[in-house]
């Protein structure tokens, strides 16, 4: 009975994990890609032949088929039709498509965070543009444009430069565009448009009663709203050609993005996605082969060669701690990852910090913090645009302004364009860092905000940057075990990294298990002592799948060398034991310095590089001096006299908070960045802080007679936890040890029991008057039967 009873208890949780894990089913769905050497017409022959319509060409001799009689969805793959068209002499492969889990990267107003005041600059209104009349009535409140003071994005300078994107074709891969919009239809442009989800030409959103597909009509207002025309608000690039792809209004697949990424890219100069994986902060994905396939084709073959440019929201799921390392979209060296800051600056509540993103541009923040003024459905305007769904639109209208400056520049360049001149301004963060080359960056930020001026300024006279070149230095078979709560720190030399010699994207591929993957944290360190955290703790991901050779990604050694010692550190602060199997380092750049053009300020010149670099063994030249600064012929300071350090482009006689005072051997003097935990230090490790931001508190762990003392800083909330599970941990223990010694106590009590003679006796002799009671009552019962039946 008791086993039956277990048995029916198994069942009944395991009903309640089917259906809580439902949803995370992959459904296949009645699609194929299929592989075929041969023409359109005979792809369309074998698909009729058996009884699919071929949808048409993604790739050259890769066709995409959907069959009308086959259900819906359905849990297992269709293997009988994908034997079939596998059995055609010119089919090469066939794969069924699954749906994708993908989410508009919006934020929803329900959300009820602090209440922040603007403070009195914050709200200043520019509300007219010294060289532009402009009359469209939303004019005034889009502060993110008009505020001046170095608290927008320089856009209205660009404009005064006649920038307005004019030539540029925007696309916005979303869920549909309502392309008759009044402040839309003048730009709108068909080549830039097409609706994957219903296979035709119109990528007009679906209409519903709650406006479910307004997402794309939003984010295209953003980038090519008309100008001056007296309807709602305007465009950061008024003038460019804008489309939509609808592709997020029915089933996702691998298909569906690939078809939507390679769409027209030689009329096509930018692609802006606002979606991606699920921002709940346990979801690892990224794109599939087909997608993959579209981004290589797209930054090789894209705009005659000079390569699509690819911009994309890093994430919504500041509030579940995600990683937007852990999206493969953003984590991607193809796209332009962009992150959101606040009108008063700060971090929005929904941000996701990582090491891919390149830089920021304004979006919604807190209550009390104002929102994107744009286009919305019924031929309407909104005025609560919000999310890193509204930033990445604005980062790609920047870019049509900059690509109107040059319309050379390849997708590299931009990337480059944008590294320069995006910049700190009013962005708070706590873990602003100066990387090995002397810029400022930020996980949650990137290289900064977005400057529309300086990129048109410095495009104008850009030079292509050398060939993309790439090294991967691969590191021994580790299986390294981490025991719960510590470190791992493994080393990697590079002495040699073919025709790499100043980085553009460092991936760390990485793998690993763990028995809850959300309790490990990862950090990469350059040879120059830049730290990036490549994975930060996501305590909702409890999935015991690890990294299987995921390509982590940062872009905060832009500029360094490579030659060195890198340091992987992996912390597991969980309570059971992780295994870090292997990791490999892959190094993106060029050979040859990228050429910085005369005039830009916020370039580093190749002698400054080789200066700061403690590997390089060449030595500058410079041109003269001022005082105590070293300047170069281009006027940048790239060495300092004493007693003054160099930090940035200045000499200065106290380093800032966030760097110490470093001399090399050679007497070289600079303020190099501390570890991005310690407000103030006396070296580059997170063991030498000398003062804590305000929210950590400073430990120093003494290590033993001649061997100092470290010094470390450890967030108060981390704190605070780990005393709680310090307590809990202790309770509990304290519960079962007393819980066991009543056991043993009651057990021992229980063995010392043991019935007497006379109890045995007794307890015989009313067992035998028992049975002897038993006896007559049944022959009482026998005779009383038996004259009944007389």
């Amino acid at each position: 009975m008791g086993a039956q009873r277990i048995i029916q208890l198994l069942l009944v949780i395991n009903g309640y994990l089917l259906v809580i894990r439902g949803s995370e089913i992959e459904d296949y769905v009645p699609e194929f890609t299929v592989d075929i050497d041969g023409t359109p017409e005979e792809a369309t022959e074998i698909a009729a032949k058996y009884g699919f319509i071929n949808l048409g060409e993604i790739f050259p001799g890769v066709y995409h088929f959907a069959h009308n009689r086959i259900k819906k969805r359905s849990v297992e793959p269709l293997l009988e039709h994908s034997e079939l068209l596998s059995h055609e002499p010119n089919v090469r492969s066939v794969q069924q498509q699954r749906v994708l889990k993908r989410v508009k990267r919006d934020v929803h107003s329900d959300y009820s965070g602090p209440v922040l005041k603007r403070s009195k600059r914050s709200s200043l209104l520019r509300r007219s543009n010294p060289f532009l009349n402009i009359d469209d009535p939303k004019w005034s409140i889009m502060w993110y444009l008009n505020r001046g003071g170095g608290l927008d994005m320089n856009v209205a300078a660009a404009w005064s430069e006649g920038y307005t994107g004019k030539g540029v074709v925007v696309t916005i891969l979303d869920d549909g565009l309502e392309k008759d919009h009044p402040d839309i239809k003048r730009n709108y442009d068909p080549l830039a448009s097409y609706d994957v989800n219903s296979h035709d030409e119109d990528p007009a959103p679906r209409y519903d009663l709650i406006d479910s597909n307004r997402h794309g009509t939003r984010c295209a207002g953003e980038v090519a709203a008309e100008a001056n025309n007296s309807i709602c608000a305007l465009g950061i690039a008024y003038d460019a050609g804008i489309g939509g792809v609808r592709m997020l209004d029915g089933d996702v697949t691998d298909a569906v993005e690939a078809r939507s990424l390679s769409l027209n890219p030689q009329h096509i100069d930018i692609f802006s996605a606002s979606w991606g994986p699920d921002d709940d902060g346990k979801t690892v994905d990224g794109p599939g082969e087909l997608a993959t396939r579209a981004f290589v084709e797209g930054v090789t073959k894209g705009r005659g060669g000079k390569g699509s440019i690819f911009i994309w929201a890093s994430g919504n799921g500041g509030r579940d701690h995600d990683d937007c390392n852990c999206d493969g979209y953003t984590n991607s060296i193809w796209t332009l990852s962009i992150s959101s800051a606040t009108e008063n600056g700060f971090v929005p509540w929904y941000s996701e910090a990582c090491s891919s993103t390149l830089a920021s541009t304004y979006s919604s923040g807190s209550q009390g913090e104002r929102q994107i003024v744009t286009t919305d459905l019924h031929h309407t305007c909104t005025t609560s645009h919000t999310g890193t769904s509204a930033s990445a639109p604005l980062a790609a209208a920047i870019c049509a302004l900059a690509l109107e400056a040059n319309p050379n520049l390849t997708w590299r360049d931009m990337q480059h364009v944008v590294v320069r001149t995006a910049r700190q301004a009013n962005l708070k963060a706590d873990d602003w860092q100066i990387n090995g080359v002397g810029r400022n960056v930020s996980h949650a930020f990137g290289y900064g905000l977005m400057d529309a001026y300086a990129m048109v300024k410095l495009a104008r006279t850009w030079q292509t940057v050398p060939p993309q070149q790439k090294c991967e230095v691969r590191g021994e078979n580790l299986n390294k075990f981490i025991p719960a709560k510590s470190s791992l720190s493994v080393k990697l030399k590079v002495t040699d990294c073919p025709r790499v010699n100043f980085m553009e994207h460092v991936q760390a591929r990485v793998t690993l298990s763990a028995v809850s993957r959300g309790d490990i944290q990862i950090f990469l360190i350059s040879p120059s002592g830049t730290k990036s955290t490549l994975l930060a703790l996501r305590p909702h991901d409890a999935s015991r799948n690890g990294f299987h050779s995921w390509p982590f990604m940062s872009v905060h050694y832009w500029g360094e060398q490579p030659f060195g010692v890198w340091t992987l550190e992996v912390h597991n602060e969980g309570r059971f034991l992780a295994t870090l199997s292997d990791w490999n380092l892959l190094v993106h750049g060029t050979e040859k310095s990228p050429e910085s053009v005369a005039g830009d300020p916020s370039s580093i010149p190749q002698s400054a590089v080789e200066k700061i670099s403690e590997s390089s063994p060449s030595t500058p030249h410079s041109s003269g001096s001022q005082g105590n600064v070293v300047f170069t012929e281009n006027e940048n300071a790239i060495a300092c006299i004493s007693p003054e350090f160099l930090f940035g482009n200045s000499c200065v006689q106290q380093c800032p908070d966030g760097t110490y005072k470093w001399i090399s051997s050679l007497g070289e003097r600079f303020c190099r960045p501390c570890h991005y935990s310690c407000l103030t230090c006396f070296g580059p490790l997170d063991t030498d802080c000398e003062k804590c931001h305000g929210d950590s508190i400073l430990h120093k762990l003494q290590r033993g007679e001649n061997k100092g003392s470290e010094t470390f800083c450890h967030p108060t909330i981390l704190v605070q936890q780990t005393q709680s599970d310090k307590n809990w941990y202790i309770g509990l223990s304290t519960a079962l040890s007393i819980t066991l010694i009543l056991i043993v106590i009651l057990f021992v009590y229980l063995l010392k029991i043991k019935p007497s003679d006379s109890t045995y006796h007794q307890y015989n002799g009313l067992n035998a008057r028992y049975t002897t009671l038993n006896v007559q009552n049944e022959d009482e019962k026998m005779y009383t039967d038996s004259n009944d039946e007389n």
